[in-house]
């Protein structure tokens, strides 16, 4: 656990290195996923689950920028909710930062709504949380 805990905290920062970082303690409450094409780690994603809710909240997804626009979040997002679904969730949720439009596009062509915007919801840098749900 702790070297693989090692390789998603690496794995993340390369994906977002100007973001705020989970801390390892954030790490070790989620179930994490990799994504792997030709052996290499080309993707991550992590759950929280909320079980009372019944909702799988969505902590990250992050695809490595040379992976990127080749159907891999594509790929990434079918799997969280057939995973989801498989596993009796009724909503899945995530946050997104405002500036991310390719993220909030993918996940409204799976059928996320927007719920909400939370200003100052990421701090570095400052910026507003877009926070969505599908509903399963």
């Amino acid at each position: 656990m702790p070297r693989e805990l090692n390789a998603l905290i690496t794995f993340d920062r390369r994906i977002f290195p100007a973001a705020d970082q989970f801390e390892p303690e954030y790490w070790r409450r989620c179930e994490s996923w990799w994504l792997f094409a030709g052996g290499v780690k080309v993707g991550c994603c992590a759950f929280e689950k909320r079980t009372g809710r019944r909702a799988l909240y969505i902590a990250t997804t992050g695809i490595l920028p040379s992976y990127q626009r080749q159907g891999f979040g594509q790929l990434m997002k079918a799997w969280q909710i057939a995973y989801a679904q498989h596993h009796g969730y009724r909503r899945l949720i995530c946050h997104s930062r405002e500036s991310n439009a390719r993220m909030i596009a993918l996940n409204e062509q799976f059928g996320f709504r927007v719920i909400r915007k939370t200003p100052r919801y990421y701090a570095e840098p400052d910026e507003a949380a877009v926070l969505m749900e599908l509903r399963l």
